[in-house]
Parts: C-alpha cells; structure tokens; sequence
C-alpha cells in the first residue's frame, strides 16, 4: 500500500463511493417502484420493464447482491481512508477517529441519503436502466449469496421466523378506492368518480336509490274506462305499475306502448289491460344495490318494486337509476317538471320536496346531510325536531338552515334550504329554530 502513489488513492476512494452509490440508488428505487405500472409496462412488451419484474420476483436474491456489494465497498473504502491517514499524519488514536469520522460522513452523504433520496424521487427512471447491470452481478455473485442465505436461513430458524409464508399483496376495496383517488393527476374527474361510485355501490341498498312509493307513477286498473284512458294519455314513462285498489295490490307492469292500441279504440275494459300486463318484480327492502344490479341482469329486468317484510310497496327501483348512482344523472328526475334540483337559487336558497332523499341533495347541491339515518329530508328535520312542526319552523344543519313552508295532513310537502354565507363547522349539533 506504501508504494501506491497518493493520486491512486483518491480515484479509488472516488470509485467505490460512486459504485457504493450505484448500490444504494438502485435499491431505494426498486423497492420504490409502482409493481402495478411496472407490470402494465411488461406486458407492453418494454424489455426493461419485464427485466426489473424478474429480479423482483427474486427479492431476497437482489437485496442480498445489492447489500453484499454495498458493504464490500463501504468497508474497502473505510481501509483506504485509514491507511493514507496512517501513511501521511502517523498511527495514533487522533488520526484513526478524525480519519474514520471522515469516511463515515462520506458514506452518509455521498453513498446513503443523496442516492436514496434520488432513487425515491425518480423510482421508475432509474431502477429500469439499472436492472441491466444488477442482473449479471446478480448471477456472478451467487455462490457468495447463497453461502450468506444459508447462514441467514439457519438464523432465521433459530428464531422460528418463517419466511416461507405467502405474503398477500392484493388490496382491498378501500385500499383500491384510495390509490383511485390519489391517482387524481392521471386519471380524468369523470372516470375517476365512475370508479369511485362503484366502490360505493357496495355501501348502499335499494331503499337509498328507490322512488318512495308517493311518489311512484302507477295505474289504478280499478276505475271507469275513462279514468284509464286518462292515466294512460297523460303518463311519463314507457312501464307502469298496475294495482288494483291501493298501490299494495300491485297485479302486473304494463308496457305503454302496447297499450296505444286500447287508447284509440271507442270502448275498452279492464280485463283488455290485465291482458296486457306482464308479471311483476318485487326485491326485498335493503337488498345491496350491486346485488340488485346482478339480479337485473340475470333475470333481465329493468324495473322492480321494493317491498318490506310484510309485503308492504315501498318504493320503485329501475335499472336506470342505478346507473346514474355510476355514471351521475342524465336525464330529469321530476316526470315532465324539468329539474328542480339544477343548483342554488339567488340568496343561495332553493325549494324542495319533502320526498327529495337526502342522497340527491349532497350529489347535486354539494351539501353534506348524515345518510345513517333519514332518507329524505322530511325525515330528517322530524328526527331533528322530534315532533310534527307546528307552523313555520327551521332546523339548522352545519351551513344550511332548513325551513319547513309547507305541511299537509300531517306530511312536510315542502321546505326552503338556504346555505350560510359562513359555514359551520360540521360537527356542530343541529339546532332548532321556531
């Protein structure tokens, strides 16, 4: 070593600080890279791509090269540091410190933290073009990395740490749901809330996405010829419910269409409609609404009646409206009366139903009504009040007010909802204003 000129020194310690460099760059960004993109890319057929997944799916292997040749150097240059601080300032304890606090230091900054940080930050544009020089180290270095596995392996043993065991990478549907939403900068807002509604699909049930039964359009088949003639001529769907009676007494669905013919002949009866009417779907109350999209598909229907355990008719469900719970409304919801929910009024206030459920109000007005409870914002403001209000009344929700204007037999048919200039907090309780 006292033959080698200083200069040769200096392009070695220079040399195994960038190969120790190397190491540590090219594993911060293999464990760093997205295994989900990184596959997306094999199977494109980028040869970098499928190189990398190999010596992946080799992780103990590549750590093992990758640390053995990180220390190798580490160590080598530790001797160098320490021999030329022996040969130029002497053999003392002084000597020996600074030099080994020296050559820590570059270790820390040079081969650790800088490259690591590199390798973190830009995963993809380094661990690629790194694999082509990791994978014949990788093969020249076996016979060193199986001897220290070996060892490791009968550690491991001793310690009765199993490693054989299969560790389950796949993600869960929350899981999937958050790299969703964190992909925002490369995923368009429409697919991205598509993907997202289906996750929260899985959240909800029938009686969230139903039409209440007040306000189901049906066919009472139980009245004169004119009456309906008249149902029939001023309908706005294409499928009716048929009952006879009262809406629980539900005999069928009626195509409209087919009934055109009936409308223009002089005289019909009911039994020329029961002719028409095809057998009825009913779906239990609180059926997912995912497994009533399956159920639509596999019995191919497209409408169906909700019901309760005692046969009770609840509500109305189609397959429309749990496309639009996916894909977000596109067409009127109110039959004929345009859409009474396009937004703020001026003042910021806007009038609604009692019925209107509370899942369409935070969807199209961006409010933030609890959905554990009520259904429709009637049934929220008597949960509120707990009484049937008695003249005007308003509850105060977060930063909105919820003003009842109008009450019939003993039902909110109508309410005001202005949203404050100032919001509130949202854990604060509601209160009630007379």
């Amino acid at each position: 070593m006292e033959s080698i000129p200083l200069w040769a020194h200096l392009v070695a310690l220079v040399v195994l600080l960038l190969l120790s460099a190397f190491f540590s760059i090219a594993e911060t960004s293999m464990m760093a890279l997205n295994r989900y993109r990184l596959s997306h890319l094999a199977k494109l057929g980028q040869r970098s791509a499928r190189l990398t997944a190999s010596l992946l799916k080799q992780t103990e292997r590549l750590l093992s090269t990758i640390l053995l040749g990180n220390n190798v150097l580490n160590t080598a240059m530790t001797a160098i540091v320490t021999s030329v601080a022996i040969r130029y300032f002497g053999n003392n304890d002084t000597v020996l410190l600074v030099a080994t606090t020296a050559v820590a230091l570059a270790i820390i900054i040079f081969c650790e933290i800088t490259p690591k940080v590199i390798g973190a930050t830009f995963p993809e544009k380094i661990a690629l073009p790194a694999s082509y020089i990791l994978k014949p180290l990788m093969t020249a270095a076996t016979p060193f990395v199986w001897v220290i596995n070996l060892v490791v392996g009968r550690l491991l043993k001793l310690m009765r740490i199993d490693t054989s065991a299969p560790d389950d990478t796949r993600l869960s549907t929350e899981e999937l749901r958050s790299v969703i939403l964190e992909g925002g900068h490369f995923m368009p807002h429409k697919p991205r809330a598509i993907l997202v509604n289906l996750f929260d699909l899985e959240h909800i049930n029938v009686d969230d996405v139903m039409t209440p039964r007040n306000r189901v359009e049906a066919l009472n088949i139980a009245t004169s010829e004119d009456g309906i003639r008249e149902q029939l001529v001023t309908c706005y769907h294409n499928k009716l419910p048929v009952y006879e009676g009262e809406i629980n007494r539900v005999i069928g669905v009626l195509h409209v269409r087919r009934a055109l013919g009936l409308i223009q002949r002089e005289d019909f009866t009911a039994e020329d409609v029961r002719g028409l009417l095809i057998e009825p779907y009913f779906v239990p109350s609180g059926t997912p609404v995912f497994t009533q999209l399956q159920f639509f598909q596999e019995q191919r229907q497209r409408l169906a009646l909700v019901v309760d355990e005692y046969g009770e008719v609840l509500g109305l469900i189609t397959l429309e409206d749990i496309i639009e719970e996916i894909i977000g409304e596109f067409t009127t919801s109110t039959p004929g009366g345009g859409d009474t929910l396009a937004g703020w009024g001026e003042n910021a206030e806007i009038q609604v139903e009692g019925t209107t459920p509370l899942r369409e109000l935070n969807r199209r007005l961006g409010t933030r009504f609890p959905l554990e409870g009520p259904r429709t914002l009637s049934g929220l403001v008597l949960e509120e009040l707990q009484e049937l209000p008695d003249g005007d009344v308003s509850v105060r929700l977060g930063d909105v007010v919820i003003e009842v204007t109008q009450m019939q037999d003993r039902t909110i048919r109508s309410l005001k909802i202005k949203r404050l200039a100032s919001a509130t907090p949202e854990d604060e309780p509601a209160e009630s204003m007379a």
